[in-house]
């Protein structure tokens, strides 16, 4: 029996085959069966559009961005109306940095579908990169006009009032997402953030917990998948816990002082998984019985409970009052000794500078200085001699700091945590930004001088205070008082350096 000639594809089945390649994944060869479609000859222009959005999301997903734009601006030609179309070349634009296209694209798709969910979500995330909080909240509030019960746009307009400072009306939208969509874990993770700012301890942390649910949007914590019980307060009494690294560096460190409170519920063996440059750090800490990477044979055995540092305040019911000792860290002897030659021509007042937090942070943009030279009034002062602790971004800065040569650049020998550690115990002040090194020196009893951004300002330093809980009588806290102003921020930061200097000459 022979088999005859297989009939063509057609043009609907060629399209709804790549369509079902796509969605499995299998980009590449979704494109190549489109391919053929976007040759002259159909005269149906919505049609074509229609495979020509498919095109470009295949493209963009094969990381073709130039090609992925050029069939959406096509597919736009050809079905000006296309909403589908505006919007994906605003997610395109909006992800490669063209913000002024990316807006124009969104606002496109919202002229032609005002109720269109991810497309206002989108244009309010954008003007709120921009620093652009006003025209935010208004497309948020318009959204909710068209759209009075959506969940994500009450959790948008939540966002835009607290980097407003408008925090009751942000903690109203948070409960009104919560209202229509009960288990919504941004917006969980966002109120919860906020009581925690506010000092409503009680409410925030079971909130905040949110912080590591599976359906959170960008998030940084990861619950590890092991067959036994995450501890949710139980007796630790002869209990082996593991302590399972979450979220950065910072995190780490200014949580850590709860490791102690662990062993003192009688837990037998308590194993810390996190990355190899706090091992040396959290390594001269006694009541860890041991200091492991998250991938080692240790970390992977069978324990009783695992829990992650965050959560413990949860489990211990810490309120602002009873928030245990900042002071548990103790650097090396060792290093101490290392350092101590380097660091012995130093005159004055010792300051230990970090200007950049690292750039995959979410606040980055807003947290960080534009560079070092920010820092010239400090820079400038006489009787102060300044020590870089900054790493990766913002390292090479120092190389063209011109006139301000009096910075001792130690950035490539400090290797890990405990090589900071030990030059932050030398020094009389340390000078940063929000980042690791501000918990680091907390955790040492050190003072500790905070640069703190008007948007985004991280729950843990609290709302207006120049004092934190977190830390009492070490740490001291400089804010913007509006959206990019570090020139007064660093201002003051010289004034209160000056006065410091000063009386140091006078002893």
């Amino acid at each position: 029996m022979s088999i005859g000639p297989q009939p063509a594809l057609t043009r609907a089945d060629r399209y709804q085959a790549a369509l079902a390649l796509y969605s499995n994944g299998r980009f590449l060869d979704a494109l190549t069966i489109l391919l053929p479609l976007l040759e002259p000859g159909e005269p149906d222009k919505a049609t074509v559009a229609e495979t020509l959005n498919l095109a470009a999301a295949c493209s963009l997903s094969l990381d073709r961005k130039t090609d992925a734009e050029m069939y959406w601006r096509q597919a736009i030609r050809l079905k000006p109306d296309y909403d589908q179309a505006h919007y994906n070349l605003g997610v395109l634009l909006h992800g490669i940095g063209r913000w002024d296209e990316a807006e124009s694209s969104y606002r496109q798709a919202l002229a032609i579908r005002p109720d269109y969910l991810d497309a206002r979500h989108n244009l309010c995330a954008l003007l709120k990169t921009r620093d652009r909080l006003l025209d935010a909240e208004a497309v948020c509030r318009e959204a909710l006009v068209l759209l009075p019960d959506s969940a994500v746009i009450h959790h948008d307009l939540g966002t835009v009032l607290m980097d407003l400072g408008r925090l009751h009306e942000a903690e109203a939208a948070y409960r009104k997402a919560l209202a229509t969509q009960p288990g919504y874990a941004d917006a969980k993770a966002k109120l919860g953030a906020l009581m925690l700012a506010t000092g409503r301890f009680a409410e925030g942390w079971p909130l905040y917990e949110a912080r590591y649910d599976k359906t959170l949007t960008d998030r940084t914590s990861f619950a590890p998948e092991f067959t036994y019980p995450q501890w949710r307060g139980e007796s630790l009494e002869g209990k082996a816990v593991l302590v399972w690294q979450e979220q950065g560096f910072g995190d780490m460190i200014q949580f850590g002082r709860y490791l102690a409170l662990l062993k003192a519920r009688g837990a037998a063996w308590i194993t810390l998984a996190c990355a190899p440059v706090l091992h040396g750090l959290f390594g001269t800490l006694a009541y860890l019985d041991a200091v492991v990477d998250g991938q080692s044979e240790l970390a992977r055995a069978e324990y009783d409970f695992w829990t992650l540092p965050l959560s413990i305040p949860f489990r211990l019911g810490t309120t602002v009052e009873s928030i245990p000792s900042a002071v548990y860290l103790k650097p090396s002897a060792e290093l101490v000794a290392k350092w101590r030659e380097r660091l012995a021509p130093l005159t004055g007042l010792r300051v230990g500078l970090v200007w950049k937090g690292h750039p995959g942070h979410g606040n980055d943009a807003h947290r960080s200085l534009p560079s070092l030279e920010t820092l010239a009034p400090l820079l400038s002062l006489p009787g102060v001699s300044f020590v870089s602790l900054q790493k990766e971004q913002g390292e090479n800065e120092l190389q063209s700091l011109g006139a301000y040569r009096r910075v001792l650049d130690l950035a490539g020998d400090i290797h890990d945590f405990a090589d900071s550690a030990a030059v932050i115990a030398q020094l009389d002040l340390v000078v940063c930004v929000d980042t690791a090194v501000a918990h680091l020196a907390g955790g040492l009893g050190k003072p500790c001088w905070v640069l703190l951004p008007a948007s985004g300002t991280d729950w843990r330093w609290m709302r207006e205070r120049t004092d934190s809980p977190w830390y009492p009588g070490t740490t001291r806290l400089f804010r913007q008082s509006r959206a990019g102003d570090w020139v007064s921020v660093v201002e003051e930061v010289a004034k209160a350096c000056a006065d410091d200097a000063a009386a140091m000459e006078c002893r």
